[in-house]
């Protein structure tokens, strides 16, 4: 595959519901209460449960390697949490967008990657680097 400054990846959209909060805290063993008890995530001042920020983290990583085709291809990554996924009982609509930024001479591009819920950006410095 050949990068060119601009390129426009195909968006992603990602609906996060409760249950895959929990599925998510099993899979990376991160069980604070915050991500699926909705009484607690209340107390210590949230509006509702939030999702993990590795879970939505993850989800960016997809939307690159669904457009690569080859999850090898993607060398380096990484974001800044910015603010919180909140899901609702209805779960959470996230929206990721991504551009080719930078191409470089050793044949390696940086992604940009832009992660909204609510409108609002959620990952902050979101880059990745593919091959």
């Amino acid at each position: 595959m050949t990068y060119e400054k601009g390129t426009e990846l195909p968006p992603l959209q990602v609906h996060v519901t409760r249950d895959q909060l929990v599925r998510y805290a099993g899979a990376s063993l991160d069980f604070n209460p915050i991500h699926w008890n909705e009484r607690f995530a209340k107390e210590v001042g949230l509006p509702d449960v939030i999702a993990h920020g590795m879970l939505t983290m993850a989800l960016g990583g997809r939307l690159v390697t669904d457009w690569l085709g080859d999850p090898g291809k993607l060398v380096e990554y990484s974001v800044r949490f910015t603010r919180p996924v909140v899901v609702s009982p209805e779960g959470a609509d996230v929206e990721f967008t991504g551009k080719v930024a930078e191409v470089r001479e050793d044949g390696t591009a940086r992604v940009d990657i832009t992660a909204k819920f609510d409108g609002k950006t959620v990952l902050g410095k979101a880059q990745a680097v593919v091959r």
